[in-house]
This record gives C-alpha cells, sequence and structure tokens, in this order.
C-alpha cells in the first residue's frame, strides 16, 4: 500500500514538520518556535536527518522561513484571540500542532483543521494513538479538494460559524493553484463576518527572490515537478493584494519575508536566517 493509499499526508506536510523539528535539535537558542510534536506525528524512520532535504547546512534558510511564518501565524492568533475571536480555521493543515503544543490559547477558541479526508483520517489515528485524542474545540473537518467540493460549506456543517469573527490561515498552498482558484478561496474568505483576518502566504517570482536564494527556489521547483505537484502560481505582492482588494477585503497589507527575518532572527549569532521567496497576505474583512 503506498503513503498516499494509506492516508498519510504529503511529503511536503511531513517535511514542513520534520524542518519544524530540526530547528529545536540542531539549532542553537534562543528558537523561534519548539515544535516536535509534528515529528512524533510524522514518526519518520530513525535516520531521517540524514535525508538530503534535511541537510542542515543546505536546507537551512528555508527550515528557518517555516519556523517564522509558524511564529508569525501563532503570534497573529493569539493577539486576535486576546481581542475576543472565537475561531481559527487551517486551511490545507497537514501537520499543524498548534491544538497539542498551545492548549492554552487553542482551547479559548473552536479550531477548524481543514485537509483531505484520508489525510484527516491518519492524524485522527496518529492523534489517538500518541494520546493527544481529539478535545471537543478541535474539529478535523475532511474536504475533498480533487472532487471540487465546498470547503467553507463542509466547514459550516462541522460547526464553524460564518456570522461570527474568525482567523483563517493558509500557508504553502497557493503554489499549487491557479490564480482563478486562489481568487476564488479569497472571495469566499472576504465574504465572512466583518472583523475576520486571513494570513496566506505565496511564492515570488524569480526575479524577485535575493540572488543568492534563488538556486534554492528552482530545486524547490524542481522537486516539486518531479513530485507531481509542481509549482504553478507566482505572485508580486501588489498582484496579491489587488486579488485580495477585488475579492472584497476591507484591508490588505503585504508582509515579506524579510520583515519576518527582521522580527524573529535578528541578533542571533549563528547567521540563521530565513531566505526569501516566500512572502505573506494579511487582509481582514
Amino acid at each position: 500500500m503506498t503513503e498516499e493509499q494509506a492516508g498519510a499526508p504529503d511529503n511536503t506536510a511531513v517535511r514542513v514538520a520534520l524542518w519544524r523539528a530540526m530547528h529545536v535539535q540542531i539549532d542553537p537558542p534562543p528558537h523561534v518556535l519548539r515544535d516536535e510534536v509534528g515529528l512524533r506525528l510524522a514518526d519518520p524512520d530513525d535516520d531521517w536527518r540524514d535525508r538530503p532535504d534535511m541537510d542542515p547546512h543546505i536546507t537551512s534558510g528555508f527550515r528557518a522561513a517555516v519556523v517564522a511564518r509558524s511564529r508569525f501565524i501563532e503570534d497573529l492568533v493569539t493577539e486576535q484571540a486576546d481581542r475576543g475571536v472565537t475561531q481559527y480555521v487551517v486551511l490545507g493543515a497537514g501537520l499543524d500542532t498548534f491544538a497539542q503544543r498551545r492548549p492554552e490559547i487553542a482551547s479559548r477558541l473552536q479550531l477548524f483543521e481543514v485537509d483531505q479526508p484520508r489525510a484527516q483520517a491518519w492524524k485522527r489515528h496518529r492523534l489517538d494513538a500518541l494520546g493527544y485524542g481529539i478535545p471537543d474545540w478541535l474539529h478535523l473537518v475532511p474536504v475533498d479538494f480533487e472532487a471540487s467540493e465546498d470547503w467553507l460549506k463542509q466547514l459550516t456543517e462541522a460547526g464553524f460559524d460564518p456570522g461570527r469573527p474568525a482567523v483563517i490561515v493558509s500557508t504553502g498552498v497557493t503554489m499549487y493553484l491557479t490564480e482563478d482558484a486562489t481568487a476564488a478561496t479569497l472571495g469566499q474568505i472576504a465574504g465572512l463576518a466583518p472583523g475576520s483576518t486571513l494570513a496566506m502566504t505565496f511564492l515570488l517570482p524569480t526575479e524577485l527572490v535575493d540572488v543568492a536564494d534563488r538556486p534554492g527556489l528552482r530545486r524547490s521547483t524542481e522537486g516539486a515537478q518531479r513530485s507531481g505537484t509542481p509549482f504553478i502560481s507566482f505572485y508580486p505582492p501588489q498582484q496579491m493584494l489587488a486579488l485580495a482588494r477585488e475579492a472584497g477585503f476591507s484591508q490588505v497589507r503585504h508582509v515579506s519575508g524579510t520583515a519576518l527575518a527582521d522580527r524573529y532572527f535578528v541578533d542571533r549569532t549563528d547567521g540563521l536566517r530565513p531566505s526569501s521567496g516566500e512572502d505573506l497576505l494579511l487582509a481582514t474583512t
């Protein structure tokens, strides 16, 4: 039985989880994010750190970028929870572990993780096997994107209230979608209750990536192509902002990867710093 048939998460989700764990295991403090729960969920072979995509030097910029965006999202969710927002939606949740690592915040929310049905069934099994279980405030929402199921309809049926503000997060997804598909998703989210916040990552075109980081982006693009999940969409920041405005968001903001680097990696003595190439859209309804 293949990994996909067994319902395990895709390679990208596992890679992100392993990079978060690598940050804790090999990078000196202070750690931008402490997350080894994803490693326990993935349960890779003992030699996982010897994988080429785990090379501690070659992939250090990607590792740093992943923990930077994860930390930014957690800070955003915490801030919004303190303001009284009670719903948090993760689109394409993969091996997200916020619920397990930060229950003191997550338990104040109705947390909805949206992903493919087989991946959700696998994650439910792993959470039970590791003793985390599924608390009543955590909802694993299966949506068959390949069959064009309406994720918002499925989300509402799982208990989400579109009439109340929410934080919606989508990281590492837009590069796999057409511009029309991303615009449609933006339109659905823009129609949610006033005061809702979206954080969505997007890849920059090569010419906007720092020269030193372009070989890494090329390797990632080639790897995605070989694995059958090619990157098909890249956006200059102004184009992504325009898509969000056209979708109906009242406020839109570009958060650059450089800004995250300056926020979370300043004054480090080990030189660890996120690679450029992935930025964030921050939009409110």
